[in-house]
């Protein structure tokens, strides 16, 4: 996963450890050597004092500190890198900038490891911006049930699919499920939904071909009701944000349905087109998380990364695969850590 994005990360931390690395004095200066005594030696010899204001590394007590020039270059690289990697734009420059604010300005002992100080300042970075995740099993745990999750995307996504893995794994859990089968317009789309519930040996509420999706959703909410049913999951048909009348019926199903959460579902492999669309929907319909499906299959990790930072909403699953346990809850930690080559 991400395989693209993360040999050249790692490279990026080598040329960062190399730019810092070739500015960090000698080991033999001597202790307690500051910026005033080279000032006063350069003096006391003839030399420009002012040439002390271009020295790039400062020793004082054998530390050291990184300045903004030191690590400029790498830092340009590696926002070339994320950009070539789909980040969207916003997002690569808040990482540069956090990582530069990590960097530059404190003192660094002479021999401290390059790579530990880099990596945790990358590391930090991308931990940052990509957000804690949806804890979907402790969200349930501690609300009243049934809980409602409305399911929501773009047509082709594998929304359907998803919906089943999700079913799979809060059964797993140890939670009781309904799925509501909201997709009555797509051909087939009933069909498909009735194999994968079929298959779990989960519940599903359905009407006929052409029914309103609302009303379906409505039932199947009041079936978990009066069966105790733990979770709900209201699958729906895919649709594009600029189609006024489709955006308009979802909203219909949001005040129907009155969901407690709402997930909308892309494919990790649409780079930016993902965010530019979890943001209309989020816009229009309202999102609280987000599932990236084919995450197995996307070298650059560009969606994966932006969606959370730019609406603002925590990413609940990666989708990894075809079988209904190819379902993993998002964890920034593992994430970045698989990017960096850092062991967990």
């Amino acid at each position: 996963m991400f395989e693209g994005l993360r040999s050249r990360l790692q490279k990026v931390t080598g040329s960062l450890e190399d730019s810092i690395e070739q500015n960090i004095p000698p080991e033999s200066a001597p202790a307690g050597a500051s910026a005033s005594d080279a000032a006063a030696s350069t003096k006391s010899e003839g030399k420009d004092p002012s040439l002390i204001s271009r020295v790039k590394v400062l020793i004082t007590d054998r530390e050291f500190i990184v300045s903004e020039k030191d690590i400029k270059e790498p830092l340009s690289e590696l926002q070339i890198v994320l950009l070539e990697n789909d980040v969207a734009l916003p997002v690569a420059d808040e990482i540069l900038h956090r990582v530069k604010e990590d960097l530059t300005g404190r003192r660094r002992k002479i021999g401290e490891p390059l790579h530990g100080i880099v990596v945790n300042a990358l590391r930090n970075a991308l931990v940052g911006v990509l957000g804690e995740g949806f804890d979907l099993v402790s969200y349930i745990r501690g609300h009243e049930r049934p809980v409602k999750i409305l399911f929501t995307g773009v047509n082709g996504t594998g929304k359907t699919t998803t919906v089943a893995k999700v079913a799979s794994y809060l059964k797993n859990q140890g939670f009781s499920v309904v799925i509501g089968a909201g997709d009555t317009f797509r051909a087939g789309a009933l069909e498909q939904i009735d194999v994968h519930a079929d298959s779990l040996g989960i519940k599903i509420i359905q009407h006929q071909e052409g029914a309103d999706p609302s009303a379906v959703l409505f039932d199947a909410v009041q079936y978990a009701k009066a069966h105790r049913i733990d979770a709900v999951l209201a699958d729906t048909a895919g649709r594009f944000h600029n189609r006024a009348n489709l955006m308009n019926q979802l909203g219909k199903i949001r005040r129907v349905m009155n969901p407690d959460i709402i997930v909308y579902v892309d494919e990790a492999v649409a780079g930016n087109d993902a965010v530019i669309r979890a943001h209309e929907f989020e816009k229009t319909v309202g999102a609280d998380a987000v599932i990236l499906t084919k995450a197995d299959m996307d070298a650059k990790g560009g969606a994966a990364i932006s969606i959370a930072h730019t609406i603002g909403k925590p990413v609940m699953f990666l989708g990894t695969g075809q079988g209904y346990d190819d379902i993993v809850p998002f964890s920034a930690e593992r994430v970045v850590d698989e990017l960096l080559g850092v062991d967990a």
